[in-house]
C-alpha cells in the first residue's frame, strides 16, 4: 500500500483524535505534566514533561496563566501522536479555541508537517485535512506574567545558540535546555556559565508511539521548534525571565523543496516567529516576548562570528546522527554543511581537528554537496543554510586551492559553482528591520560584533 492510500485508509479507520486533557503533579524538584491523547477508543497516549524548578518558583505565578501555557504546549505535543493516523477531526477537550485560534493551529499543522507529507508522498487537502473542534466552556483568558526581566535562551549545543550565549552572556540570562546532552552543558561551560544553573526540562514520549511506528503507522518530521516555543513560555515565567531569545537566522526562511512551502525549518522561520508572537500576545500574555537574536544574520555571518569563539570549538555539536554519542558522524548533510562554513573562516587543520577528518576527501559526500548547492529538487532535510550561501562558501574555499589539487568533493562540484561568488557585506546586517524583532539595544550588540569581524 502506498502512503497516500494508507493515509486515506487510516483517516477512514480512525476518524477522531482527541486531546483529552492534562494533569499536574508537584514534586520537591519541580512539576510533572502528563498529557492525555486518544485515537478513537483504540489507542491512548500519556507523554510526560517535567520542569525542574523549586516549589517556591510557583508561589507568585498565576495558575490560570500556567495552565493556559501548558494546554497550548499540549496542542503541539499532540502532533507527534496525531500524525500516526492523520485523523480528519481533532476534538480538543481541555479548553475552548475560537475560530481564529483554530485557523492558526490548522496552519501550523499544515506547514509544520510539510516535510512529513512530502517525504511520505502524501498530498493533503489544505482545507479539509483537519477540522478542529474545541467547544469546552472551561476556557482561560489572557493574563499578564507580573515581575520578571532578563533573557531565557534555549541552548541546543550547536554553533548558533553558542553565538547567542556569547554575545548576551553579560545580560541577565538563564539558559534553557530540554533533555540535556553533553554538547549543551559543554556550551555553557565554554561561555563561563555554571553548568548547574540552567533551566532544565525533560520530555518523555509515550512508548506506544514508537511501537505503532514500528507497526507501520505513519511517521515523520514534526515542528519541534514550535514545541520548544510553547514550553519556553512555561520556563520563562518559572525563571522570571519573560523574554525568550531564539538563535534562528535569516537562512531558515528558505524552503527545503524548491518552489514549494515545504520547509524543514518552518517553525524556525520568520513567518512562524511572527505568527507565534501575535498568538501569544493575543491569547496568553501581553508581557511575554519571543524573538530570534540572530534573525538579521546569514549562516555565513554566524559562522564568521563563531569561528572567533575558540572556547566553543571543542564541545559544540550540530550532528543529529551523532547526538547520542556526542560525536560528529562525518557522513550526514549537517556535518558537511558545518564543515563547509567553518572552512571559509578557519585553517583546514583546525576544521579537521573539530571533525576528526577532512570531509572534502570522502567521495560519499559528493551527492550531499550536490543537494546543498541546489542541484537536486530539494536541499537536505536538515537545518542548513541557503543554496546561495553554500555556493558562496564553496567558491571561497575552492579559490584557496590549485585546481589540480582539489579534493574529490570539491573537484566533483566545481563546475556548478559560479566563479564570481565572493563574501560581501559580512560586516553589515543582512535583514531589513521589518524582517526581525530585535530592539535597538539588541541590534547594537549584533552590529558591534559584526564590525569586529576581520
Amino acid at each position: 500500500m502506498n502512503n497516500q492510500n494508507k493515509y486515506d485508509q487510516l483517516r477512514r479507520d480512525y476518524p477522531v483524535f482527541t486531546y483529552k486533557g492534562f494533569s499536574k503533579k508537584m514534586h520537591n524538584y519541580g512539576l510533572t505534566v502528563t498529557y492525555q491523547f486518544a485515537v478513537g477508543e483504540q489507542f491512548t497516549f500519556s507523554p510526560k514533561t517535567t520542569f525542574y524548578s523549586k516549589p517556591a518558583d510557583y508561589n507568585n505565578i498565576n495558575p490560570e496563566l500556567l495552565d493556559n501555557i501548558l494546554f497550548h504546549a499540549g496542542m503541539v505535543e499532540m502532533i507527534s501522536y496525531w500524525k500516526l493516523t492523520c485523523s480528519p477531526t481533532i476534538h480538543v477537550e481541555p479548553f475552548s479555541l475560537n475560530k481564529t485560534q483554530c485557523a492558526w493551529w490548522k496552519k501550523l499543522f499544515f506547514l509544520g508537517l510539510g516535510e512529513f507529507f512530502y517525504r511520505n508522498a502524501i498530498t493533503p487537502d489544505p482545507d479539509t485535512f483537519i477540522t478542529i473542534v474545541a467547544p469546552s466552556p472551561n476556557t482561560t483568558t489572557k493574563k499578564n506574567c507580573g515581575n520578571g526581566n532578563g533573557y531565557l535562551i534555549p541552548v541546543g549545543g550547536g554553533k548558533d545558540s553558542a553565538v547567542t550565549l556569547e554575545l548576551l552572556k553579560n545580560k541577565n540570562i538563564k539558559p534553557f535546555i530540554i533533555n540535556p546532552r553533553q554538547a549543551q552543558t559543554d556550551t555553557l561551560a565554554a561561555a563561563g556559565l555554571d553548568k548547574k544553573t540552567f533551566f532544565r526540562m525533560e520530555r518523555q514520549l509515550d512508548p506506544r508511539l514508537l511501537q505503532l511506528n514500528n507497526e507501520g503507522f505513519l511517521n515523520g518530521h514534526t515542528p519541534f521548534s514550535a514545541l520548544l516555543a510553547f514550553y519556553a513560555l512555561a520556563a520563562a515565567i518559572l525563571s522570571k525571565r519573560h523574554t525568550i531569545v531564539l538563535s534562528n537566522e535569516s537562512s531558515a526562511n528558505e524552503s527545503t523543496v524548491r518552489n514549494s512551502t515545504v520547509n524543514h525549518q518552518y517553525s524556525k522561520s520568520i513567518e512562524f516567529e511572527s505568527d507565534f508572537r501575535h498568538y501569544v500576545n493575543t491569547y496568553i500574555a501581553d508581557d511575554l516576548r519571543y524573538f530570534s537574536f540572530l534573525r538579521p544574520l546569514t549562516e555565513l555571518q554566524i559562522s564568521a562570528l563563531f569561528s572567533q569563539m575558540k572556547a566553543y570549538h571543542r564541545g559544540f555539536r550540530s550532528c543529529n546522527a551523532g547526538s547520542k554519542t556526542n560525536s560528529w558522524c562525518g557522513k550526514c548533510p549537517k556535518c558537511l554543511f558545518t564543515f563547509i562554513l567553518l572552512s571559509v573562516f578557519l585553517p583546514s587543520r583546525e576544521v579537521e581537528t573539530i571533525f576528526g577528518a577532512n570531509l572534502f576527501h570522502d567521495p560519499q559526500m559528493i551527492p550531499v554537496a550536490e543537494e546543498l548547492i541546489g542541484l537536486w529538487p530539494a536541499k537536505p532535510f536538515e537545518c542548513v543554510g541557503t543554496t546561495h550561501e553554500v555556493q558562496t562558501a564553496l567558491a571561497v574555499i575552492i579559490s584557496k586551492y590549485n585546481e589540480h589539487t582539489l579534493p574529490p568533493v570539491l573537484a566533483a562540484i566545481i563546475k556548478n559553482i559560479p566563479a564570481n561568488l565572493a563574501l560581501d557585506r559580512m560586516n553589515t546586517l543582512s535583514t531589513p528591520p521589518e524582517k526581525h524583532f530585535l530592539n535597538e539595544d539588541e541590534l547594537k550588540i549584533l552590529t558591534h560584533h559584526l564590525h569586529e569581524l576581520h
